[in-house]
């Protein structure tokens, strides 16, 4: 058994991408198997349990007559319809492996939340928000948790939202960055709640390092469970956050958001809504390239 299993594996080509970042290193891992063909879900889950980053793509011929290339999304657990800095490492990964796209200038992916397009000028790469599959208020119950498991008062959580397009994330409004930046989460308080803080920069000195053109928000997203983990960048959050702050009017039309901070990471996301479209992007660079054996 072993051996016909051995057999059928296959070396296959692999990059593991920083993304939100121009710096190496500086951003969120992501391993991409670029060569997923014929590979079984449950190997798809195995592998990416093995590779311990938050997530792991499988590229794969599309299904789709529009989509330039169709991706699966694990965590180590489980696997995601969409998630954002999978979205923009898989695109980049596609590309740097000889991908064409059909329109010139434009990706389509393909995921389990449908059809993504994702912009390519020769430069960043972003993705086009999804649709929120939930939104809106978060009942009393849920933000008594939350502002427990952020050691806060909940007089200091000024606004949440339901922003679920894949994961299932509560968005939170702080006062301002600083207080994003101070907050210590008690994880087991959260209750299994995945929940994103967004507070804005004033002007000056307040802004990342002092640069008066440095980001307008700092974020962060924390992830509850088992393995509990503060995220270094969240494409995902950063599309539902967008929406919901633009809409709302607590945000500009483009804007950019810093994330990862508190973890000694630089990310780097950039949000512009453009006639009805929200669009997130960001950097991402190659760090390992090679081949796996599945």
């Amino acid at each position: 058994m072993t051996q016909k299993t051995d057999a059928a594996r296959r070396r296959r080509s692999f990059s593991q991408v920083d993304v939100f970042t121009a710096e190496p290193y500086r951003g969120n891992p992501l391993a991409v198997v670029v060569d997923g063909d014929g590979l079984t879900t449950e190997q798809m889950q195995q592998f990416a349990n093995w590779t311990n980053l938050s997530e792991t793509t499988f590229l794969l011929p599309p299904t789709h007559p529009d989509a330039d290339y169709l991706v699966r999304i694990f965590t180590a657990r489980e696997e995601y319809p969409f998630a954002g800095h999978p979205t923009l490492g898989s695109a980049h990964a596609w590309l740097e492996a000889g991908g064409i796209p059909k329109q010139e200038g434009l990706l389509v992916q393909e995921c389990g939340a449908g059809l993504v397009r994702v912009k390519h000028d020769g430069g960043q790469l972003a993705f086009a928000a999804p649709p929120l599959t939930r939104s809106g208020p978060v009942d009393e119950e849920d933000l008594a948790k939350i502002a427990l498991g952020l050691q806060l008062p909940r007089t200091a959580l000024q606004d949440a939202s339901w922003l679920v397009n894949g994961p299932n994330w509560i968005g939170v409004l702080l006062e301002s960055a600083e207080h994003v930046l101070a907050v210590r989460p008690d994880y087991s308080a959260l209750d299994g709640l995945n929940v994103g803080v967004i507070g804005p920069y004033g002007t000056g000195t307040r802004r990342v390092g002092g640069d008066p053109g440095g980001p307008e928000f700092e974020v962060r997203t924390f992830i509850p469970g088992d393995a509990a983990a503060e995220d270094p960048v969240t494409g995902s959050f950063n599309a539902g956050a967008a929406q919901w702050l633009i809409g709302s009017g607590r945000a500009p039309a483009s804007y950019t958001a810093a994330q990862g901070t508190v973890l000694g990471r630089a990310g780097r996301v950039s949000v512009d809504s453009v006639q009805g479209d929200i669009w997130i992007g960001g950097s991402s660079t190659t760090c390992i390239h090679g081949s796996v054996v599945l």
